[in-house]
């Protein structure tokens, strides 16, 4: 069946199915915080908008784990409907020629619900842009820096466009890949608002000492090699190389097994294929994977070397906590990955870690700049 890959007929029911999702949490926010100040509600709405997209990342992650990235062929809504419901026949139609293809009932309705997630999350920082700015406007006391808001909220909009690309472009494992990258960026960006905010800020120049400031350099430089180790992750995840090893810590009966590098590393070209056109071979997969272990190796020692020095300061104590734990978390789930045959909750929790590495890295480098400096 020929599908339009752009039908944008639905935009507006989609856009007002996630304002309506989106004013639950905020009927939250203001339930719990009514009697604060507009600085504390803010704040409320920020941190619960980073749990929000937290969830849309591993909603994300268990779409395309269940291979439902195609479940309605078309963007922004399903075969030109805003939702399933008004989908059923053209459904039907493509689960009864193909049973185990991309268009499913239920893949269909796990796409939709994660493009209903990601218009809700848009809509609450949306509502975050146009409240800091009119707290700047009045003035209000200790109002956030409303520039943040803003570059988040145009980044979530480069994150719709890279999703309707990966509907589009048929999950192009580099498209697929930037989209994931993009999620942990939009994490990095409300964890700084939410770690550097007015109450943050004078929580930390009553209780902690400025850190010295090597330790932010130790931090960026950790942050890099994790993102660089994210991007290998979704590179083995995008073409399906995880089982291309199904024993740790050899890979097929060997320490080094047949690997075509080349191949795994051309980076833009269509799933399953190679720049040229030809199927994409095993050692390529084989490298794919290898690669990412190799890599992993060294991004443990160092996070692992940073959570030492961490743990020496106060103020960071807990961030170091945090990373041990996610640490064994991600040791964990990544050998599960392999040894078990890539179920479907170590994978989604593998994914899941590295968000939650990235925001633990972004609190240490807000945390450990000068005290009484803005964000």
């Amino acid at each position: 069946m020929q599908v339009d890959l752009y039908d944008l007929s639905p935009l507006w029911n989609l856009l007002l199915i996630g304002a309506l999702l989106a004013a639950l949490p905020a009927l939250w926010v203001y339930l719990r915080k009514g009697r604060g100040t507009p600085v504390s509600r803010y704040q409320a709405l920020v941190v619960m908008t980073l749990f929000l997209t937290f969830d849309l990342v591993l909603f994300g992650a268990f779409t395309r784990l269940t291979d439902s990235g195609l479940g309605c062929p078309d963007w922004p809504g399903c075969y030109g409907n805003a939702s399933p419901l008004g989908a059923v026949h053209e459904i039907s139609s493509a689960q009864a020629a193909l049973p185990s293809g991309p268009v499913t009932h239920s893949k269909a309705w796990i796409e939709m619900v994660h493009r209903y997630m990601a218009t809700a999350v848009g809509a609450l920082i949306s509502v975050m842009t146009v409240w800091a700015w009119r707290m700047r406007s009045q003035s209000a006391r200790s109002a956030p820096n409303p520039w943040w808001p803003t570059a988040t909220l145009v980044w979530v909009c480069v994150q719709g466009a890279f999703g309707a690309l990966t509907v589009t472009m048929k999950l192009f494992p580099a498209i697929v890949t930037l989209h994931l990258l993009g999620g942990y960026a939009l994490l990095a960006l409300l964890m700084v608002q939410a770690v550097g905010s007015p109450s943050t800020r004078a929580q930390g120049r009553a209780e902690f000492e400025p850190a010295p400031r090597w330790i932010q350099g130790f931090a960026w430089a950790a942050l890099a090699l994790l993102v660089l180790q994210a991007a290998s992750g979704a590179w083995v995840s995008t073409n399906y190389a995880v089982l291309a090893c199904a024993e740790f810590p050899g890979c097929q009966g060997q320490m080094w097994p047949p690997m075509d590098w080349s191949a795994a590393l051309e980076i833009w070209r269509p799933l399953g294929l190679t720049a040229a056109g030809e199927h994409l071979s095993f050692q390529a997969l084989t490298a794919i994977h290898v690669g990412h272990r190799m890599l992993a190796l060294v991004t443990v020692t160092v996070l692992g070397a940073l959570a030492w020095v961490l743990c020496r300061h106060a103020a960071f104590k807990k961030a170091a906590q945090y990373l041990v734990g996610l640490l064994a978390l991600q040791l964990v789930t990544g050998l599960s990955n392999v040894v078990l045959g890539w179920p479907l909750l170590a994978a989604v929790m593998h994914t899941g870690g590295a968000g939650a590495l990235v925001m633990v890295l972004v609190w240490v480098l807000v945390t450990s700049r000068a005290v009484g400096r803005s964000y």
